[in-house]
């Protein structure tokens, strides 16, 4: 318990903070299950529109200190990473089966 009325305060706007950056967290956590969800689905319109607003609230969280520099960027990387290949598997999949077609 703190002691002190400056103890308090500081405790109080602790618990703030840690509230607000948890929900910061957890909304780049879900924007970022979201695009590889509508990545897997094949929905790239969605997909990419869902990824530019993870990108944009992981650039936010880092510039406020919610998150490390290195930490933001790694999430961007991998999230890129991982849709690119998504995107690609299907482009792949749609290219061969317009080319095993008889016309």
């Amino acid at each position: 318990m703190p002691n002190t009325k400056s103890a308090k305060k500081a405790l109080l706007k602790s618990r703030e903070r840690y509230l607000r950056n948890r929900s910061t967290k957890s909304a780049i956590k879900t924007y970022s299950r979201r695009a590889k969800e509508l990545a897997e689905k094949g929905d790239t319109e969605s997909s990419l529109a869902t990824l530019r607003r993870a990108i944009s609230l992981i650039d936010k969280a880092v510039k406020r200190g919610i998150l490390h520099k290195n930490t933001g960027n790694r999430k961007k990387s991998r999230l890129m990473i991982a849709l690119n290949k998504r995107l690609a598997q299907l482009q792949a999949q749609s290219e061969q089966s317009s080319h095993s077609e008889p016309t």
